[in-house]
């Protein structure tokens, strides 16, 4: 029965691949005949939201165990591609190759880290999560550590950590869906969350987890197509090799000498010069605070006045209105505004880093700095991903733990085939644009370029501005957001603009697929572990569906709300959300499963004591939060606080453990039991 179940599967997903391979060539024709291309960018934007909704259709359930679960019946091939799809989010498709692209060789700590984080699932927690046999992170946390009795607390804490982890994670998949939306589409950034939104609630509202796990393989398909075909057609164009994991290394000495080149040119000097002496402006303007607030205010309220007098033209005036408005509304707001134009022109005229070169500084201690941030965010990075509630729980969908660790296994190949062709494809647009766009003149910039500038003109993706008023392009006159570059891939490798189309598929599917997983983790949290285990635990099985339902849909509003307001770039969020998950969830699940003597107070105390250490270091050294640089420890950056908050949380559970008595017998044999080999799980329901 399971045979029959598997090949059907297979049968289904394979005529899905074909079909979406006749789209695509369907697609390619109509471009080439002279479709324009923002019917191009509807049709992939509306095939794709049909294709996920119908699914969500087909698969709609109000049963407890396929909502939740989705039956834990699914094989562990196509679990191990849900997995894949829920793991590679926006920022793994969309901004890790414009990281790269933008720090070189430290950007690297991304891909260590995230792929070792998902080894310590495979080892450390996957396997005895599906043998415990729950439905929920919360629940195996409740069981483990108190039980029926007392496990309430533990439960709860589990809750709040577990949608504050996934409500921070799944604001940056809607943030990445409008910015998709609004390029291919035109519509307004706003408008593009809500498009995406559609597409989610259709999935995870009807079917929970039965659906959006066959969402998600098809999303798969549709990610690893739009991220490998760009990649190959680079390789190819400045290789000959259509490998792009093997071919970069051959054009990494290449770069390296058009780096040195670029470095040595007379005109970037210059460049990075005028950056410098803006950056001197602004000190002065903060050094002069709060008088020169109130003179520069004064200076461009003349000048309205003045234009207005002479009736000079429209433009000028509304340019004058428009710089009045924007000049800051108080001395502090001064402050953070002139701060960071001056921190953005400094790291313009920094001298240009080699790609290739780790740790770059210009001491060592600059250099030491460097290095201590890469190990700590690899660190950050590995063990929030073995706490991530949205991909732990996908443990629970296999019909085995057997089937566990075979899907982990999948999931590993599948997520490598990114992961591997990621620091390719840095290497291969960063050879594009410094070959091809640098030098060029800006009267034939290509079309790509202005296209992007427009997708959000307050904070613009690619700037490109004639600094020296040379008319010829400069690397230092070259801006570019690296949330833009895959999405910008083919236009950049000039290929047809279908293939943008379907990078943009993949980039909406791999935030579609993420933000599914995390809606579903927060809804199930309070339906199953608040609701159900605490509220009302007689609700039938209909009543605790509906309400997970009608959480997520609250959930999913706020989370769009919370996107539209641009809170910040995708990796930062993404970042912050890993520490979150590392500080507060990691030292109880990894105790949990191999240390009996870890009981109830000492799992409340790792938690909130992990919880308020990562908190606090964010918000002291982050200065969107208000906080300040200088009140770093030992020079660790803000989105590397779980170096701090793991080792506390590990310490307080450990100490407070110990300090009370040991947990009942039952949980220890709880332990015992998901410890041992059999693969009988403790709970079929």
């Amino acid at each position: 029965m399971k045979r029959t179940f598997k090949q059907r599967l297979s049968r289904y997903y394979l005529i899905f691949t074909a079909c979406f391979a006749a789209f695509l060539l369907s697609l390619a024709v109509l471009e080439s005949e002279g479709m324009p291309r923002v019917w191009i960018g509807y049709m992939f934007m509306f095939a794709t939201i049909v294709l996920y909704a119908s699914i969500g259709l087909v698969s709609r359930t109000s049963n407890v165990a396929e909502y939740y679960v989705a039956g834990r019946r699914v094989p562990a091939l196509f679990n191990g591609m849900a997995t894949a799809a829920d793991w590679i989010s926006a920022a793994s498709f969309i901004s890790l190759a414009g990281t790269l692209y933008l720090n070189g060789f430290d950007g690297l700590a991304f891909v260590m880290g995230w792929t070792g984080g998902y080894c310590l699932v495979a080892l450390l927690i996957a396997p005895y999560l599906r043998k415990f046999g729950q439905y929920t992170i919360p629940d195996f946390l409740a069981e483990r550590y108190g039980g029926p009795a007392n496990g309430r607390a533990v439960r709860l804490c589990a809750v709040a950590a577990t949608i504050l982890i996934s409500f921070t994670y799944v604001v940056a998949q809607i943030y990445a869906v409008g910015l998709i939306a609004s390029r291919f589409t035109g519509v307004d950034f706003s408008v593009g969350i809500f498009l995406g939104l559609a597409s989610v609630l259709v999935c995870s509202f009807l079917g929970g987890m039965r659906a959006i796990t066959w969402t998600q393989v098809a999303q798969y398909i549709i990610i690893v197509a739009a991220f490998l075909i760009p990649a190959m057609w680079l390789s190819a164009k400045h290789s000959g090799n259509p490998i792009p994991q093997v071919a970069y290394g051959k054009l990494l000495p290449q770069l390296s000498a058009r780096e040195a080149a670029l470095a040595a040119d007379d005109k970037e000097t210059a460049v990075r010069a005028v950056f410098r002496e803006r950056a001197a402006q602004y000190q002065q303007r903060l050094d002069g605070l709060p008088t020169s607030w109130e003179t520069g205010r004064a200076e461009l309220q003349h000048y309205l006045d003045s234009v207005r007098l002479r009736n000079a033209s429209l433009l000028e005036i509304r340019t004058a209105e428009r710089a009045l408005i924007a000049y800051p509304k108080n001395a502090e707001d001064a402050v953070a505004t002139w701060s960071a134009a001056r921190d953005e022109n400094l790291r313009r005229a920094r001298p240009l880093t080699p790609h290739a070169v780790p740790f770059p500084g210009a001491t060592q201690e600059q250099s030491d700095i460097k290095r201590r941030n890469f190990i700590a965010l690899a660190f950050c990075l590995m063990l929030g991903t073995a706490a991530l509630p949205h991909i732990l729980m996908r443990s629970y969908t296999t019909p085995s733990v057997e089937e566990t660790r075979v899907s982990v296994f999948w999931t590993l190949f599948f997520i490598l085939l990114i992961y591997l062709t990621i620091p390719a494809l840095a290497v291969l647009v960063k050879y594009d644009v410094y070959s091809a766009l640098v030098g060029s003149h800006f009267s034939e910039l290509p079309t790509w370029v202005s296209y992007w500038a427009s997708v959000d003109r307050t904070n613009p993706l690619i700037s490109i501005t004639d600094i020296n008023a040379d008319g010829i392009v400069q690397l230092a006159e070259i801006a570019i957001d690296g949330d833009v570059l895959v999405l910008a891939t083919p236009e950049i490798a000039g290929l047809p603009y279908v293939i943008s189309g379907l990078v943009a598929a993949g980039g909406l599917a791999a935030a579609l697929s993420t933000a599914d997983g995390l809606l579903l983790a927060i809804s199930n949290a309070l339906s199953h572990d608040v609701y159900y285990k605490i509220v009302d635990p007689k609700a039938s099985t209909q009543k605790r569906v509906t309400i997970s339902k009608l959480i997520l849909l609250g959930v999913a509003f706020v989370a769009a709300y919370s996107a539209s307001t641009k809170p910040g770039d995708i990796l930062s969020l993404v970042g912050a959300a890993f520490s979150l998950a590392a500080s507060t969830l990691f030292p109880a699940l990894v105790m949990g499963v191999f240390w009996r003597r870890a009981n109830h107070w000492g799992a409340l105390a790792g938690m909130a004591t992990g919880f308020l250490v990562c908190q606090f270091y964010m918000v002291r050294t982050n200065p969107t939060l208000g906080g300040s640089a200088a009140a770093q420890w030992f020079d660790i950056a803000p989105i590397s606080a779980a170096v701090f908050g793991v080792p506390a949380g590990l310490a307080a559970l450990a100490i407070v453990s110990l300090l009370t008595p040991p947990p009942a017998p039952r949980q220890a044999a709880l332990v015992r039991h998901i410890r041992t080999p059999e693969i009988n799980e403790i709970n079929k329901n």
